[in-house]
Order: C-alpha cells, then sequence, then structure tokens
C-alpha cells in the first residue's frame, strides 16, 4: 500500500469516528468499485431510490447499477412540468433512499454542501429515511471554513460548466459570489449533526471522485 493510501485510511478512520460522534454512520472503502458494492449491499432489492446530482455517483457506477435493479426509481428528470415536479418531490421526500455526493466532508465529520434549488441538500435535512453519501477522499477538508472554500472554488466552477450555466466562475473558476440568475449556489449546508441516528451514511473512498 502506497503511502498516500496509508494516509486515506487513517484519515478515514478519523473522520468514521467523528462521524459517530454526530449520529452519522461511516464507512471507508480503498476503490470505487468496493465502495459500489457496499452502497448497494446496504439498498434491499425493492427499496425506492432517487438521487441528487452528483458525479461520483455516475464515476462509481452506482446510476448504472441501479437503474439496472429491481428498485422503484423515483427519477426527477422525467419530471416534465411543475405539477409532475411537486409529485416526483414528494414521492423523493418519502423514498427509501436518497443518494448524493457532498462538496465537502471535514475531518470533524461535518459535511458542507451548496445548492441552486435546494433539491439536492432538502432531501439530505429532511424526508428519505435513509440517505446515503458517496464521496472521494478529494472531498476532505480541515474544516467547515475550507470546506466552504473548497464548495464555492473547486466544486461550484466545473459543475457549472457542466450545466452550462451563467455565472462568473464559470469563466474565471472562482467564486465571484455572484447573484446571477443561474447560480448554482443559493443554498448553503453545514450538517453537523443527524437528528435519526444513522439515517445519514457516508462512504468514504480512497480515490478522487467528483468535483
Amino acid at each position: 500500500m502506497t503511502p498516500k493510501k496509508i494516509n486515506y485510511q487513517h484519515t478515514a478512520d478519523t473522520i468514521i469516528k467523528n462521524l459517530a460522534k454526530r449520529q452519522m454512520k461511516g464507512y471507508y472503502c480503498e476503490t470505487k468499485e468496493d465502495a459500489l458494492k457496499l452502497a448497494l449491499s446496504l439498498m434491499p432489492e425493492g427499496s425506492s431510490i432517487s438521487w441528487g446530482g452528483s458525479m461520483t455517483l455516475f464515476e462509481c457506477g452506482l446510476m448504472d447499477a441501479i437503474k439496472n435493479a429491481s428498485y422503484d426509481i423515483i427519477d426527477r428528470d422525467t419530471a416534465t412540468t411543475p405539477e409532475e415536479i411537486r409529485e416526483m418531490s414528494g414521492r423523493i421526500c418519502t423514498s427509501d433512499f436518497f443518494l448524493m455526493s457532498t462538496n465537502a466532508i471535514t475531518m470533524e465529520g461535518e459535511l458542507v454542501n451548496v445548492d441552486g434549488r435546494a433539491n439536492r441538500v432538502s432531501f439530505l435535512c429532511y424526508g428519505p429515511q435513509n440517505v446515503i453519501i458517496i464521496a472521494g477522499m478529494n472531498k476532505v477538508t480541515l474544516d467547515v471554513e475550507e470546506g466552504l472554500k473548497r464548495a464555492r472554488n473547486i466544486a461550484a466552477p466545473p459543475n457549472t460548466v457542466r450545466l452550462s450555466r451563467n455565472t462568473p466562475c464559470a469563466v474565471t473558476g472562482k467564486c465571484g459570489n455572484c447573484l446571477s440568475p443561474d447560480c448554482i449556489c443559493s443554498q448553503i449546508v453545514v450538517t453537523r449533526r443527524s437528528h435519526i441516528p444513522d439515517r445519514i451514511k457516508v462512504i468514504l473512498v480512497g480515490e478522487e471522485l467528483g468535483f
């Protein structure tokens, strides 16, 4: 095992202990393939599943896996009218599992996220019976302040490019603290604790995944 991988393991061990203090369940997988197997093992067949926008979920193969398995898939992208979006949001709120990544996770086990319409962080905060978060070790920061900087300056700029948004960070590569109509940083959420024990499950992966 390389020194970097050993450090990932030690760092993950620290974060997992701190997640437990915050009533969140932590896991560590050395590879994205192992993370995929673990995530699937946590979700019984027939479960209702939805997700928030995340490159990590695609990169580890989880999106393809759930769509080809025996799950009740709630795909928000299939909603085309305001009425359908509202109905879909209600179904997601009562789903068995909500899948996502996080923009940052601190060494103390805090989750840091920014969102445009809050259709990701809202379900992290409330609703689905379980939230499964998959995060590469590139998402780890020392504290919340560094987590916010990471979310707004490292995660947000490539996401605005991916989503074809017209924002300053899409052009400059750094946060412009904008109030643009295309801003994807409308909501800033720090999850310091889960009110329901082990509702939030965090799978740390010893690779760089997502933005």
